[in-house]
């Protein structure tokens, strides 16, 4: 299955909704942000699984920025969409929507929004919203992949 990630409150904190990784002065120093603890090994998992996972944000970070946060944490993804491309794209396929993983073939898009849960049933795709202070996240992803799954 092909899975995308929210990156804002989903895997990356907006202040202190939950515990990060540690990360060192020099990685502070090159911009490398902070991630959900956990992160590293619930993607592991699902590739380990046979799952492909990408990143999915409306963020205007740059995809080598969120790549070389990524690697930082010794995690690797298929594909990377941005707010620039989401944008250009959902343009193109006259979607109004905020995100629309189909347009990506994303089968599943994890995030953190209730509006996007909301979009998921208005749009017919698949959704799994975790709230950032959700200590049991990655059980909720595992077992809403299960469901999913059939």
């Amino acid at each position: 299955m092909n899975i995308s990630f929210d990156l804002d409150s989903t895997l990356i904190p907006n202040g202190k909704e939950f515990e990060t990784e540690k990360r060192n002065g020099i990685a502070k120093l090159f911009g490398i942000e902070e991630i959900r603890k956990g992160t590293n090994e619930l993607i592991s998992n699902l590739q380990n699984q046979g799952h492909k996972i990408h990143i999915y944000t409306t963020s205007f970070r740059t995809k080598r920025k969120i790549r070389l946060t990524l690697k930082y944490y010794g995690i690797k993804v298929n594909r990377i969409i941005n707010e620039k491309e989401n944008r250009r794209v959902l343009k193109s396929q006259n979607i109004n929507s905020s995100k629309y993983p189909p347009a990506f073939d994303f089968d599943l898009h994890i995030d953190d929004l209730k509006g996007v849960g909301l979009e998921s049933e208005r749009f017919n795709f698949k959704a799994i919203i975790v709230e950032p202070t959700d200590k049991n996240w990655t059980d909720i992803i595992k077992n809403g992949i299960i469901e999913i799954e059939g």
